[in-house]
């Protein structure tokens, strides 16, 4: 099985926050995977959903830099420990 090329750096509190965090990291030329756990087995979105933040593991460094002013990004459990 390939190895995981994706590394979780966050978590933010909301789809909104989530897609604003993505289009931030995405003009510094930095991939984006938003993961949101279903809540719910319906169609409709859940507005203050937690979502998860990962980017490749090789612009993992880059993206915790750029992320610091963020303080509304919870850190990964990896990330705690730093």
């Amino acid at each position: 099985m390939d190895e995981m090329k994706y590394e979780k750096i966050g978590d933010a509190n909301s789809r909104a926050e989530a897609e604003i965090i993505e289009s931030f990291l995405e003009a510094e030329g930095i991939d984006v995977e938003l993961v949101e756990e279903s809540i719910s087995h319906t169609a409709y979105a859940v507005p203050f959903a937690r979502v998860q933040i990962f980017v490749p593991k090789e612009n993992l460094e880059q993206a915790l830099e750029l992320l610091k002013p963020f303080d509304d990004i919870q850190p990964g459990e990896d990330e705690q420990d730093e």
